[in-house]
């Protein structure tokens, strides 16, 4: 049995050698099975420790606050990056030297924050072209010359808004993570506001030639469509939300994209969407070429926790019964892996329904059972425990024990609160946007997560006809800005001091349209929307107008929220005891872990002697036949690190100017291995850079 085991891996070593150019990354996380394995084994456990940075490039795009998230792409020599502004540039990978860039924001000045996290890359003969999107745009430029494909969609690009069944021109909607392309077919998810008025997140498939639209899947299923019964009537037509923001993986063979899903808007209370709300919170399978639905699991039914599934799934292959079987593996915020039959869907570890609470708050009705594995046990910390409180300092834990005793905390889905329910994992994960990473030659399935806990708290909108400006920011704004105007940066900007940034045209034309995450609040019409401009550049409060008038509106929610809020201790460290970041290798076959250690430190803490507390991270790792996983990530050091992927010992770091939120990538150039991770930084608060470092054994 052990031969034929190993036959089956080195067989799959082989296919994913054939599908994957040796030299090259020419796909978003290596290849759009979202492996992020390379068979480059020049760097390897041996030699690790004499790694050098080869070259550094800066787009000099870095401003406060700004991010970059970029994984790159290497092709016959050339990377292909984006900068902090959202600038495409290509790059001489061997020396970093620029060949061309190009703006999709036309020279205009760049100052709130945007996020690319790839592209996507097809060539046919000598047509040669890059995808990808900047505000609502989709754009297919020349990969030789950097000027856009004028026979794509308009002058090169295609408005997203577009073909979704609604009209969409005021609604936010973006893509800041690629797709993947099936021979002449472009994938696609989306970016959507996450409260309402929101776009719908259907998946589309479009024509990389032409930009036609090939196909479209309804993740708000309209009328005929079985899932449409776990919502409301009309549902379609004003519930946003329930799109695939992270990404997609394909199994190129079979033809089947794997998509998963985010919850349906508003994230956090859904008395407007009664019904598990099919197909959010799920992992669908579709045909490639047609957009028809093979197969679907919803993670969480009637979502109410922003449980979106945060990454792209992997493909891999694990034994059953001493046979090989071909699976697709989703990791989840709340800290699980799940695994499925590629064809069938059929879940290969065991689950079960289990009951849970209801909700107290009117309007509100929850689903009365959720779906939680039996194995591979969870990689994030569960519950929030008065036992799990920081011990950091006595002081702090005093404050926090104090403090988790006036909000409810209790195992995953404890229901949402008017005095506040702690979300743990929070919002960002337990597992976030950088996914897994896979190595077919051992088995290993590696997981980098965070360990912080958030507070959701319910507070009632304010309601009447006759209001003001305070009265409608608070009812449409406050929520991910808060009532004091605080904001949670970098996330959700802060708008104190507006004036100073913005002139009232700015305001208005984004209150009107959009932007980023933030729906168009168009249908509120001028004189309610004067107001709020007012009241935000000059806290003018006097003048009382009148709402439109009629019947009521189903995107008009009785509650909100009060920001998006972190469990901190008064230092600003979070409320839980360390590990706050773990980096973890499960055997993907048996669902049993060969190591987990802590990942990431502060600085600060180190210098008094408190090291390994991890922190959080965000971006994912590269596994290759050297021996080796490469990942950046950690928010609070800003190290390049790598591990032998074997016991999870560190070999190496390298501190960069800014964190690497991001995926790094591996490729070879005449007969020389290098490894390029992008320092974006800028998350929560963290120092922004935008720089893209290559590290290379010396000559």
């Amino acid at each position: 049995m052990a031969v034929i085991a190993m036959l089956g891996r080195t067989l799959l070593l082989s296919l994913i050698s054939l599908c994957l150019l040796a030299e090259d990354w020419p796909s978003y996380h290596g290849s759009p099975a979202n492996t992020k394995y390379s068979t480059l084994d020049q760097i390897n456990t041996s030699n690790i420790g004499r790694l050098k940075l080869a070259w550094r490039y800066d787009t000099g795009d870095a401003f406060e606050g700004s991010e970059m998230q970029c994984n790159p792409l290497i092709v016959r020599g050339v990377m292909y990056v984006s900068s902090p502004k959202l600038r495409i540039l290509a790059l001489d990978a061997a020396t970093g030297q620029l060949k061309w860039a190009f703006d999709p924001n036309k020279g205009k000045p760049v100052t709130g924050k945007t996020r690319n996290r790839g592209l996507n890359y097809w060539e046919s003969g000598r047509d040669r072209r890059l995808y990808f999107s900047a505000s609502h745009w989709l754009y297919a430029v020349n990969a030789d010359t950097g000027q856009p494909v004028a026979t794509f969609g308009t002058a090169g690009r295609i408005d997203l808004r577009q073909n979704l069944g609604r009209d969409a021109t005021n609604l936010s909607i973006t893509a800041t993570t690629p797709g993947v392309i099936y021979k002449d077919i472009l994938v696609i998810g989306s970016l959507v506001s996450e409260g309402l008025p929101a776009a719908p997140g259907h998946i589309r498939g479009y024509d990389v030639r032409t930009g036609r639209l090939r196909w479209i899947f309804r993740t708000i299923p309209p009328p005929g469509d079985p899932a449409a019964a776990t919502w409301p009537k009309g549902a379609q037509d004003y519930i946003g939300g329930a799109n695939s923001w992270a990404g997609v993986a394909m199994d190129e063979k079979r033809g089947i994209v794997y998509v998963p899903t985010g919850s349906a808007a508003f994230d956090f209370y859904g008395a407007n969407r009664a019904g598990d709300n099919l197909y959010a919170n799920c992992l669908i399978a579709l045909k490639a070429e047609t957009g028809e639905k093979l197969w679907h699991f919803q993670f969480v039914h009637h979502d109410t926790w922003d449980r979106d599934l945060p990454t792209a799934p992997t493909l891999v292959t694990v034994k059953r019964n001493g046979k090989p079987v071909d699976a697709v593996a989703q990791i989840t915020k709340s800290g699980w892996i799940w695994l499925f039959d590629r064809v069938t869907g059929k879940t290969l570890f065991p689950y079960e329904e289990r009951p849970v609470a209801p909700s107290d708050v009117d309007g509100e009705v929850l689903a009365k059972t959720q779906p939680l594995p039996l194995k591979p046990a969870p990689f994030a910390r569960q519950q929030f425990t008065e036992d799990e409180v920081t011990n950091r300092t006595p002081e702090a834990h005093e404050v926090v024990l104090a403090r988790l005793k006036q909000v409810r905390s209790g195992p995953q889905f404890t229901p949402a609160s008017r005095e506040g329910t702690v979300i743990f994992p929070g919002f960002d994960g337990g597992g976030e946007w950088g996914g897994a990473a896979y190595d077919p030659q051992t088995g290993l399935f590696y997981i980098n997560a965070n360990e912080m806990a958030w507070i959701l708290r319910l507070v009632p909108k304010q309601t009447g006809k006759m209001v003001s400006g305070r009265i409608l920011y608070n009812r449409n704004c406050a929520g991910c800005h808060r009532e004091d105007m605080a904001g949670s940066p970098p996330e959700f900007p802060a708008l104190q001091n507006l004036i100073s940034r913005r002139s009232e045209a700015q305001v208005s034309e984004i209150l009107h349209k959009g932007a980023g995450r933030m729906p168009g609040f168009a249908y509120l019409k001028d004189p309610a929307l004067a107001s709020i401009a007012r009241y935000l550049l000059s806290g003018e409060d006097k003048e009382v107008i009148q709402t439109v008038s009629g019947p009521p509106s189903p995107i008009d929610l009785k509650y909100t929220i009060d920001g998006y809020n972190k469990f901190l201790d008064p230092d600003g460290y979070p409320a839980v005891k360390p590990p706050w970041g773990t980096l973890s290798a499960v055997n993907i076959d048996t669902g049993e872990y060969a190591w987990k250690i802590p990942f990431g430190e502060f600085p600060e803490l180190v210098a008094k002697g408190v090291k390994s507390t991890g922190s959080e991270n965000y971006g994912g790792a590269v596994v290759t036949a050297g021996g080796l996983l490469f990942i950046g990530a950690t928010n609070a050091d800003n190290k390049f690190h790598a591990f032998d992927k074997r016991t999870g010992k560190l070999l190496w770091e390298f501190t960069m100017d800014a964190a690497g939120n991001s995926t790094p990538s591996t490729y070879s150039i005449n007969g020389k291995q290098y490894v390029v991770m992008g320092a974006g930084g800028g998350k929560w608060k963290g120092l922004s850079g935008g720089s893209y470092y290559a590290f290379a054994l010396p000559d």
